[in-house]
């Protein structure tokens, strides 16, 4: 199946992670997605290493930049140069949307401002991602990933306490913000289907952090208390976190109160214990909840603990690493790894999308996830066949 984006033309301008992973998202929903690079050194991604692989040739790819370009085309267009200008500017005559992640005002001053897009294509959506957003006393600030999980409150909510803030293990604000672009760019695509003209979408790192704080984010805004990091543990539920075992740890959560109830009777606890009755007061109680339960597992292997917990109905699982997730059959089940073939390196395996699609109908669903997919794009290696087509 071509996927439901099937006819949409992006034009990416991006780099790094952000926007390349918000035009990944729509390349995997079928959309053709353009994608535009530097001459000699494309996508900083290029050089991310390592790890690499093929390293000891000069067809060497980074495995950074295999994580967040597949199913693009790619062209390679030094925007200072009036021949390749023009060249994008057939582009985006014919493009649905136009993604791109300059410092904010960088576009127009390459002769690309919104002004001139809007006159050139009506019908152009644009995605502009930014690190701290295109406007305000800090709006021309530089993003990268790490600082703006700093800035953004997200590093005091991450680690084994309030003096020992954590990154998170991946560049969550980066793909936050292309999640959020993603979005924004097909609500706007579906508002063109009324109004008939595009329009521009924008977001940014701190945006998209601050627009995950979720619970975090009302606890201060309603009731003024500032949440801190406090390791593997629910900071509203309890029990809900990673507990140690014999020889592990294993992790459950007890979402209700019947969950606690059936964790006791499986266990042998007082479900109404002095300071245990209520999830309110498990959480004040937190440290005691937690020694009370590891001192019940201290002498069960993780497996057999497991197998405990789901025959009690008590939500719980392990702590896999990624070797582990890839190999796991639930993984493969639900198409999250997919097979490519790379023009230089061969056949590869990458992670795949996250979304499945199905038609309902009178014997049941059928699937109709894409399954073809195309392998990250070697630099420029599309610029003829593109030229061309400009030209037809």
């Amino acid at each position: 199946m071509p996927g439901p984006l099937d006819g949409v033309l992006v034009v990416d301008l991006t780099r790094a992670l952000a926007g390349p992973h918000a035009a990944m998202m729509l390349g995997d929903l079928g959309a053709r997605v353009i994608k535009v690079e530097n001459p000699g050194s494309g996508d900083d991604t290029r050089g991310w290493g390592p790890p690499f692989v093929q390293p000891e040739s000069g067809d060497r790819e980074s495995t950074y930049f295999l994580s967040t370009n597949k199913n693009k085309e790619s062209i390679t267009l030094d925007l200072k140069d009036e021949a390749d200008k023009a060249t994008l500017t057939e582009l985006l005559r014919r493009a649905d949307v136009l993604m791109e992640n300059f410092r904010p005002g960088t576009l127009a001053r390459l002769g690309f401002g919104t002004d001139v897009l809007a006159e050139l294509n009506p019908r152009l959506v644009t995605l502009a991602i930014s690190g701290f957003g295109h406007d305000g006393p800090e709006g021309g600030r530089a993003g990268y990933d790490q600082i703006a999980q700093g800035e953004g409150g997200l590093m005091s909510l991450t680690g084994s306490g309030p003096d020992d803030p954590q990154r998170v293990g991946v560049p969550i604000g980066d793909l936050l913000a292309g999640m959020y672009g993603a979005y924004g760019v097909l609500a706007a695509l579906m508002e063109r289907e009324r109004t008939g003209r595009g329009q521009v979408v924008r977001t940014s790192l701190l945006a998209a952090i601050v627009g995950v704080h979720a619970f975090q984010g009302t606890a201060w805004t309603v009731a003024g208390k500032v949440g801190r990091a406090q390791g593997n543990h629910h900071p509203s539920i309890a029990p809900y976190g990673l507990f140690h075992c014999r020889g592990g740890s294993v992790q459950l959560s007890c979402g209700s109160e019947g969950l606690w109830r059936k964790l006791c009777a499986e266990f042998g606890f007082d479900p109404d214990a002095p300071g245990m009755a209520t999830n309110g007061e498990r959480v004040d109680h937190r440290q005691q909840v937690i020694e009370l339960l590891e001192g019940a597992f201290a002498d069960i292997d993780p497996e057999e603990l497991l197998a405990r917990l789901a025959a009690a109905g008590i939500p719980a699982g392990k702590v896999r690493t990624i070797d582990e997730v890839y190999g796991w059959d639930q993984t493969l089940s639900q198409g999250l790894l997919v097979d490519v073939e790379h023009a230089t390196l061969g056949r590869l395996q990458l992670p795949g999308p996250p979304l499945r699609f199905f038609t309902p109908g009178p014997d049941g669903e059928t699937e109709t996830t894409r399954r073809d997919h195309a392998a990250p794009p070697v630099l420029g290696a599309d610029g003829d066949a593109i030229r061309a087509w400009l030209e037809s």
